[in-house]
């Protein structure tokens, strides 16, 4: 896969950024992560 960076994708890493800068929460960034690209979603469709 090329849109991994250390076992991590893309759509993980911009969840726990947008996660941490909303919640500034480990636990919420975690969860926002396993989500990825549906939590990135949801963010700029209800933020």
């Amino acid at each position: 896969m090329k849109n991994v960076i250390g076992g991590f994708s893309l759509g993980t890493l911009i969840a726990v950024a947008l996660s941490w800068s909303a919640n500034h929460s480990i636990l919420w960034a975690i969860i926002h992560g396993f989500l990825s690209w549906f939590y990135v979603i949801y963010y700029f469709l209800f933020r």
